[in-house]
């Protein structure tokens, strides 16, 4: 009698213990076509890890990100909310953060989810790309850093992985070069040519010292031209450890492994207690890179290569949460920040970017290809193994789903655009709670999405399109990205029409012939983009050309033993590592 009465008290005692929150894993690749892991349709590049996920789990076949651009498509991800509402959108030609010496970042006012799981009592981790901005001021302030928006540790590269961190892989500043040396250079060496023809015939009276200071202006755009080529790599390309450089300029040798370690000792560090890990990986943005054990392993030369070792590392994270008996209370989110830049190609034609499947377009257009990407979800014993979902579903999603999970109240205090995925994944909910999604181009409103209740029909309006070049190619080859505005894009009016449900690869626009309620579909949508747009409220630019302009008095280096005039070190070798 005692012993049941106690194993009745045990039982009791159970029940009236909260369930313990979940662990959250968010694992996130860089310019990751949709086409590429093979749970998505691809045959020859090898992702069993990725596909064990998708098998063990379930996969969104309409997951779509909330901008085509990586630092608008991470702020919203981070936020749940449109970039265009953070500022985190510009009017002009470059969408992202290109130095870590710029002022703009995501305002310390947003509220991300690591700041909702930090107040939870989880442990909070970033390891990888951040690239949502460092400083405001000074080289102290930190005001847009990981640390200051909810992570208790980052580790990783602070803006992105460019060719021009690695040496010898060619620069995706050659526009900005043109503009700022080759044209004023140009104009100068007209300048002086036609001063010195016009004192040769004596046609006009030219002072010495004119020819000399134009002389010495060139020479000093060629210097500076100099000096940016052989600094910027050290300036830019770097690690960080918390507050502190790590490595400048950074390493590529054993760089996957390096941070899949420092990501899978932060889970055996915090087993105990929630935690929030987002390892956000370098691969596969270029300049591509991978270490000897994958290197010419795979189908798809270097980027393959890439791809493959970034699912070794998803095996690897996935192999410790099993280790230590924590996958029942992990959810493991699996995506990518946007579509495959299908115009990186290299001079001797090599793909150097991924495939994003039968869609069209990719990175920085609203075409399917753009804005489509892989979206995986796995929670042994609470997720259904092997769902697939084909519902309208945004990686804004992520930052309500994981505060509800955590226990967090969702802030009153802005609008939040994500939905709360789990009643649609464990079935509560057979349509997606996202009636209207908006595609920014930059921060132009490019086109709107509608899934009516109770329809199948998934209509897509765009109100412009980019101009692919060369006439008939899949993206803008020439330019190496699609522009937003200008002679870049083709108005459309009325705007381009389709059904996504039926016409994924968005091959025949509808018109009122082909779609007798064409009218009518384009009038419900251009309200819902009305509605939309007076639901924004004017807020600071963060990605102005203020902003987003190298500033020297902002720039953090670390200074060399060897040489004054250098910004180089390695704690990683000298074995200074420092830990949450």
């Amino acid at each position: 009698m005692k012993v049941g009465v106690f194993l009745l008290a045990l039982l009791w005692e159970a029940r009236s213990q909260p369930a313990r929150r979940p662990n959250i894993v968010l694992l996130m690749a860089d310019d990751l076509g949709v086409g590429d892991p093979g749970c998505y349709g691809n045959k020859t590049l090898r992702t069993p890890n990725i596909d064990r996920l998708a098998d063990a789990g379930v996969k969104l076949t309409q997951h779509l990100a909330a901008s085509p651009l990586c630092t608008p498509s991470r702020a919203a991800f981070m936020t749940g909310r449109y970039p265009i509402r953070l500022g985190m959108a510009t009017h002009f030609r470059v969408g992202v953060y290109l130095f870590s010496a710029s002022s703009g970042g995501l305002p310390t006012s947003e509220v991300t989810f690591a700041k909702l799981l930090r107040n939870q009592g989880y442990s909070t981790a970033l390891i990888g790309k951040w690239h949502l901005g460092l400083n405001c001021h000074n080289t102290t302030d930190f005001c847009h850093h990981p640390v200051r928006h909810g992570f208790d540790y980052f580790y990783g590269l602070p803006v992105t992985n460019l060719r021009d961190c690695k040496p010898g892989e060619g620069t995706v500043f050659s526009m900005a070069y043109k503009t700022m040396v080759f044209f004023p250079l140009q104009f100068l060496g007209v300048a002086l040519f036609t001063l010195a023809v016009l004192r040769f015939l004596r046609l006009i009276r030219v002072p010495l010292g004119i020819f000399i200071g134009l002389f010495l202006l060139v020479g000093l755009i060629l210097a500076l031209f100099l000096c940016f080529l052989h600094y910027f790599r050290p300036l830019n390309c770097f690690l960080m450890r918390n507050y502190e450089i790590s490595q400048q300029p950074m390493s590529y040798e054993n760089l996957t492994q390096r941070l899949t370690l420092e990501a899978t000792g932060f889970i055996r560090r915090n087993a105990e207690k929630p935690f929030l890990l987002f390892l956000s990986y370098i691969h596969v943005h270029t300049a591509l890179f991978a270490s000897k054990d994958f290197a010419n392993k795979s189908l798809h030369g270097p980027y393959g290569d890439a791809v493959e070792e970034m699912d070794w590392s998803v095996g690897q994270v996935l192999n410790v949460l099993h280790e230590l008996g924590l996958a029942n209370d992990t959810l493991v989110y699996f995506t990518s920040d946007q579509g495959a830049h299908v115009e990186e190609v290299t001079p001797k034609g090599q793909m150097h970017g991924g495939s994003n499947g039968i869609y069209k377009g990719g990175k920085a257009n609203n075409w399917e290809g753009g804005i489509r990407i892989p979206g995986i979800l796995w929670w042994p014993g609470r997720i259904q193994a092997g769902l697939e979902i084909d519902e309208p579903t945004s990686n804004m999603d992520i930052f309500p789903t994981v505060a509800k999970l955590a226990g967090a109240p969702l802030p009153q205090d802005r609008v939040i655009d994500g939905r709360d995925l789990m009643p649609l994944i464990q079935g509560e909910l057979q349509h997606s709670d996202h009636e209207f999604l908006f595609h920014y181009c930059n921060a132009y409103l490019n086109a709107v999405r509608w899934h009516p209740p109770n329809s199948k029909s998934i209509w897509k309006i765009l109100y412009f399109t980019p101009k692919f070049n060369p006439e008939g190619a899949n993206g803008c080859f020439s330019t190496h990205l699609c522009f937003c505005f200008g002679d870049y894009i083709t108005h459309h009016d009325p705007p381009l029409m389709f059904d996504v449900s039926r016409d994924p690869q968005e091959r025949d626009p509808l018109t009122p012939t082909t779609e007798p309620r064409f009218h009518e579909i384009l009038r419900t949508m251009q309200e819902a983009a009305d509605n939309h747009t007076r639901s924004l409220r004017e807020v600071p630019n963060q990605l102005s050309p203020w902003n987003i302009v190298w500033k020297p008095w902002l720039q953090l280096c670390c200074p060399s033993t060897t040489s004054l005039l250098s910004c180089e070190c390695d704690r990683e070798k000298q074995g200074q590592r420092i830990s949450n």
